[in-house]
């Protein structure tokens, strides 16, 4: 397996859960009071089930890094942190600030996620 992708999984793992948590805690006392209180805590999630998805991707990524050769295992790392930060990032900006802005950033980071589905499919089929 790829050291630097396995680290990457496990921070991106670690970070996935306990951003899950903080939405569940600090998050929902937060925003409680505010009239899109439950819109703001349906994006949080949103954010953390695809941030924790794709850290295990990631982990998916780093075993399949030590049968493939080449650069795709990179390639398919480097869309998925992209998805998490894009992604999630922007879901739990908007959820923090309200911010609808933030919002069109939110497909970039799923067309990065997909990006990285194309390019784990390619990569398998280059398994031996």
């Amino acid at each position: 397996m790829n050291r630097l992708l396995t680290q990457l999984a496990a921070v991106f793992s670690f970070t996935g859960v306990a951003f899950g948590a903080m939405g569940a805690h600090a998050v929902k006392s937060a925003v409680a009071a505010l009239p899109d209180a439950a819109d703001r805590l349906a994006w949080w999630e949103t954010g953390a089930k695809y941030h924790l998805i794709h850290a295990l991707a990631l982990g998916l990524v780093a075993v399949l890094a030590a049968h493939v050769p080449g650069r795709l295992p990179r390639v398919a790392a480097a869309c998925f942190v992209a998805g998490i930060a894009l992604f999630s990032g922007s879901l739990y900006s908007l959820a923090l600030t309200g911010t609808r802005a933030l919002g069109l950033i939110t497909p970039i980071g799923g067309l990065a996620f997909l990006g990285g589905w194309v390019v784990v499919g390619v990569a398998a089929r280059r398994l031996t």
